[in-house]
């Protein structure tokens, strides 16, 4: 994959049912998996994808229990010609869940069967087959 890189950190949540939280970008067509990239001030991952989740979805990211699940790359939903780099962990969150700052929605979806939705490259071949058979 050519092209500039974006290096972000990405969570999967899950509920009582094994779905996968998602969010859509405002003015984006495409769901993926919340997070976002770091901060100068972020001392590592976890703190970056706390920092992410409060801001974007106001709830509190437990620390405790968090899963590396690896690094994947593929092109980058909303930015044209380049690649993203993820960090994934699978987190446990506490709150509502509710759409703020620059995300538009948030739906649960089940990695096995995603249905019809518009799913970004990176979350749709990397993190739901991967998290389908945890």
């Amino acid at each position: 994959m050519s092209g500039q890189i974006i290096r972000i950190v990405a969570a999967v949540i899950r509920d009582e049912q094994g779905r996968v939280l998602m969010v859509r970008k405002r003015g984006a067509a495409v769901w993926q998996q919340p997070g976002g990239k770091r901060d100068a001030d972020d001392h590592d991952d976890l703190h970056t994808l706390a920092r992410e989740l409060h801001e974007e979805l106001g709830c509190v990211m437990r620390r405790e229990g968090a899963r590396w699940l690896g690094r994947f790359s593929a092109p980058a939903a909303n930015e044209l010609g380049h690649v993203v780099e993820a960090e994934v962990y699978e987190v446990a969150a506490d709150g509502l869940f509710v759409a703020r700052a620059e995300i538009e929605a948030v739906c649960w979806v089940d990695p096995v069967t995603p249905g019809d939705l518009l799913i970004a490259q990176l979350s749709r071949e990397s993190i739901l087959p991967l998290v389908a058979g945890a």
